[in-house]
């Protein structure tokens, strides 16, 4: 999720998909306009004219300068869109100073001149991306996009001037020298900094340097021009209905909703079906319009294959020339090495393994989908569009449950704050208080600040729900400001999710699938938030791919909890709690179609395995067959569950930071159901192993090697059992 100090120039642009966020480092300025601004001419040195120049333009710049607001939130009511790009091109050659400072100080390398000099730069740099990326993934438009368009380059640039200066790796690479002098956080930084050195091309000759910037550049372009383009091709491929009649099937409030969507698009009397980042769409479940849902589903399945296809094909193309400049086979095999799971063998075992399993569970669903459309008349064979449909009248067979009548019991609201709040405080002891004076960037944002347990103030939290124009697919969490002891910076942290907007004056009541995303997303809130060290660069979620997703999934498992679910299942209109019969029902219908939500979630990070496996100088014809026999290679290609995400949409990957890395939900997610079985096995609930994980997981950010982390908070390795039995498969 974070990216390291080092790169958040070359990374912050890539907002990513699904759990993903935008790096941004903490920030460190003056706090007034007048105060001194590290600018430097050609010599390194700061004139006075600039110094005056910086100051007058702070005036109307809120950028230039420090926010006001607590913790250093963003000042969004004084922000403009005209103050970005003069923002982060001061930040750039501000941070480029004090760089350069460092690479030709006249001192001896050591720990404090080095490696702590570095943590200390980029202030202004980190506090316009924090600011920026998030509104790029939350409320875009084509001047946001614009801006992206151009700021992207020059970070690149700026990022690989950082990593491929030999004068500052020399010093960096005589700190490393001398790693065993020191201990604790001083060590692991030293270690991971020098490393990313590495990595970045630091022991490459010039001509390779080059070649480096060079594809970092067209990757740096490329995969900013994958995330815009299916921004735009998802809002042009929205499904637009005309006849109400061709929504049988639908509630009255969600026709509602898609009748305001509708308006909102100047379409008014229509009715307007946006997509999903996902291949399948919830909105399927319940249409009974064949032909409608055919519709909708092509429409998610081809959005974009003409402008993203040749992107995805020409970005696999170039990670693998990159890795093979990085001495690597594959570009898997230069992700996989900084990981947990350190090899691509290591991750395709873990998912072959259980492919069989998850084939043969998808199987025994299909055939009694089948037998529910052969005992309904239905003669037409079962085809993607129609598998949620189906599975939903099944679930209703098998389990007698209404999805409309259990949304009665999940308000927004009432979820967020009797049921994330209630179960955070019950393991933490930690309480949130909304505050309604702290300017936000839309509306629809709510601000809480969070206190612990012993009254002490942790930091600030925005949740941002509700899909929009403007906003990307999927959910995530982002760090306006990152914790650390070293800047004295508290996290201001947000949570970002797209649940559809009810119409005016109606509840926003949602799925329980959204129930468990907003835990999920919450559990890497509280991963920015309880993080306590002292750098920068290992402070909250930034920790490897494949370890990141651990904190939240663990905390999906207690929507679930019966003591949580007393708080917050609660009727929108009466306050009844969920009738025991239908709780019950629910539950066991929870892990129905586990064999449909793995397999098109194994196939996905199959897919992204062999995309990243070609070898340096493959040249891919056709995106399709690509796809076809990657697919068949691994016995996981269906005639009725594609994978979630196919690759012309594929953000994850293609405009995201999870190249390689797709298959880190699951390796995660062994972690996840372990330590919630463990928890569970010792009391449950409760501030003593709430404490505990806090202490040994949420708090440690990067300053531990996450293996370690587990050990020290379970004492021995998580076992796969637990994986299986969360996902039905046992």
């Amino acid at each position: 999720m974070h990216k390291s100090l080092i790169a958040i120039a070359v990374g912050a642009s890539l907002a990513l998909a699904g759990c993903g966020e935008t790096e941004t480092k903490p920030a460190a300025s003056a706090d007034k306009a007048e105060a001194k601004v590290e600018t430097v001419a050609a010599d390194n040195k700061v004139t006075t004219k600039e110094k005056k120049v910086v100051a007058a333009n702070a005036e109307n710049n809120p950028l230039l300068v420090k926010s006001s607001l607590q913790y250093e939130a963003p000042e969004y009511d004084k922000i403009k869109l005209e103050h970005y790009i003069p923002a982060f091109k001061q930040g750039i050659k501000e941070q480029a100073a004090e760089i350069d400072a460092i690479a030709n100080n006249a001192e001896a390398a050591t720990f404090d001149n080095t490696i702590v000099a570095m943590e200390k730069t980029g202030a202004l740099l980190t506090r316009v991306s924090g600011a920026f990326f998030n509104i790029a993934g939350t409320i875009s438009d084509d001047t946001v996009r614009a801006i992206q368009s151009e700021v992207v380059p020059l970070l690149t640039a700026h990022g690989d001037n950082i990593n491929l200066n030999p004068a500052l790796f020399k010093r960096v690479e005589a700190v490393y020298q001398g790693i065993d002098k020191l201990k604790g956080e001083d060590k692991r930084l030293t270690e991971l900094t020098y490393k990313r050195f590495v990595r970045a091309g630091a022991k490459l000759d010039d001509a390779q340097k080059a070649k480096v910037r060079e594809i970092n550049g067209e990757l740096a372009k490329l995969t900013n021009e994958f995330g815009q383009n299916l921004m735009k091709v998802s809002k042009d491929a929205a499904v637009v209905v005309e006849d109400k009649a061709q929504l049988a099937g639908l509630s009255d409030s969600k026709i509602a909703s898609l009748a305001a969507a509708a308006e909102a698009a100047d379409m008014k009397g229509k009715y307007l079906i946006t997509l999903q980042n996902t291949t399948r769409q919830s909105i399927m479940n319940s249409l009974e319009n064949r032909e409608l849902r055919e519709k909708i589903w092509q429409a998610s399945a081809n959005r974009g294959m003409d402008v993203n296809g040749p992107l995805a094909i020409r970005l696999a193309e170039l990670r693998a020339n990159k890795a093979q400049l990085m001495g690597y086979p594959n570009w898997a095999a230069y992700v996989l090495d900084n990981q947990m799971a350190k090899t691509p063998a290591a991750v395709l075992k873990m998912l072959d393994d259980m492919a069989p399993k998850i084939v043969a569970k998808n199987e025994l669903e299909a055939a009694e989908l089948k037998a529910l459309m052969k005992a309904n008349g239905v003669t037409h064979d079962l085809k993607p569009w129609d598998w949620t449909y189906y599975a939903e009248k099944v679930r209703a067979a098998k389990y007698d449950l209404d999805e409309s009548e259990v949304r009665n019991y999940f308000e927004i609201n009432n979820v967020l704050e009797k049921g994330i709040f209630y179960a955070l405080e019950r393991q933490f002891g930690i309480t949130f208080k909304e505050r309604n004076d702290l300017p936000t960037y839309h509306p629809d944002v709510r601000t809480f600040e969070v206190f612990d347990a012993d009254g002490s103030s942790i930091g600030l939290f925005y949740a941002d729900y509700f899909a929009r124009e403007g906003k990307r697919g999927g959910a995530w969490m982002n760090a306006f400001v990152s914790q650390n002891k070293l800047l004295n910076k508290k996290p201001v942290i947000v949570n970002v999710m797209n649940i559809p907007k009810p119409a005016e004056g109606e509840p926003a009541l949602v799925s329980f699938d959204n129930v468990t995303t907003m835990f999920h997303e919450m559990g890497h809130g509280i991963h920015g938030l309880f993080s306590d060290v002292k750098y920068p660069s290992l402070a909250g979620t930034a920790v490897s791919r494949d370890y990141v997703e651990f904190p939240s999934q663990f905390q999906e498992d207690w929507a679930i909890n019966p003591e949580v679910l007393a708080s917050y299942a609660k009727h929108y209109k009466t306050g009844e709690a969920i009738p025991q019969e239908l709780l019950a029902k629910m539950l066991k219908a929870n892990k129905f179609n586990q064999g449909f939500d793995s397999l098109e979630y194994v196939a996905a990070a199959l897919l992204d395995m062999e995309w990243h496996s070609i070898a340096p100088g493959t040249k891919v014809e056709s995106l399709t067959d690509f796809e076809d026999k990657a697919l068949a290679a691994h016995g996981v290609k269906s005639d009725y569950v594609p994978p979630r995400y196919k690759s012309n949409y594929f953000a994850h990957v293609f405009a995201g930071g999870y190249s390689a890395g797709y298959y880190a939900y699951m390796w995660s997610e062994v972690l996840a159901a372990d330590a919630f079985n463990f928890i569970a096995k010792n009391g449950g609930l409760s501030r003593e192993y709430g404490d505990k994980i806090r202490q040994t997981i949420y708090s440690k950010g990067n300053s531990i090697d996450p293996n370690q982390q587990y050990l020290n908070f379970k004492g021995a390795k998580p076992e796969v059992e637990g994986l299986l039995l969360r996902r039905g498969l046992l």
